[in-house]
């Protein structure tokens, strides 16, 4: 199975989970219910962050060379869009770690299954979130932070695409793909069920 094919599969079996990430209301969840321009910055800046964190330690201990040089390139791209949303920002911020995607990502071993949550998985993630923050931003006549994070999602598609083509070697057999299939969707559905949690925590906070 090559990438494409199985990129197809994921956001087939996960189009329901996937469209709830392309409402209006996911920035609702991403900036605790306060969606101002600030904190959708701060947001946008604690996914980076974790992000970064994540492929780092993931590089640390990945003993195949490919996935490892993936990772790393991954983590450097990381760091560099954090600092880039940092330098949007007015003012210091110290952004967050943590999350529950991120939890289960570090709690993955394996390049093929990294691979897969990593960059496929977190990818779609990452694809939809930047797309409703160019929106936001469109919609404010923000044009320099409308291309900042327009660039930004550019820039994480390619990570995908080469995720993509390492795991068509990585891939071995159909274990391999079916783990790959597996770990990337259920990823998705990781990110998209804490969405749905901080959406009902948001509401509820506005309603004190």
């Amino acid at each position: 199975m090559d990438g494409a094919t199985l990129r197809k599969r994921v956001v087939a079996d996960k189009r329901d989970a996937l469209a709830r990430l392309a409402d209006s209301e996911l920035l609702l969840a991403l900036a605790d219910g306060n969606p101002s321009p600030r904190r959708v910055l701060e947001a946008a800046a604690d996914s980076e962050h974790a992000a970064h964190r994540t492929f780092a330690q993931w590089a640390e201990d990945e003993p195949n060379d490919h996935a490892r040089d993936l990772f790393e390139a991954v983590a450097a791209r990381e760091a560099e869009h954090r600092e880039r949303v940092l330098a949007a920002m007015d003012g210091e911020y110290e952004p967050r770690d943590g999350g529950a995607l991120h939890r289960y990502l570090r709690g993955r071993e394996g390049a093929v299954v990294r691979t897969a949550a990593g960059t496929l998985g977190r990818g779609l993630v990452a694809d939809h979130a930047h797309a409703q923050v160019i929106s936001y931003f469109e919609e404010r006549g923000d044009s320099a932070r409308a291309s900042l994070f327009r660039l930004l999602r550019e820039e994480t598609e390619a990570g995908t695409e080469r995720g993509l083509d390492l795991l068509e070697t990585l891939c071995a057999d159909e274990t391999d793909r079916a783990d790959a299939h597996g770990v990337a969707g259920y990823t998705v559905q990781i990110a998209v069920d804490d969405y749905a949690d901080a959406l009902e925590r948001g509401r509820g906070d506005a309603g004190r």
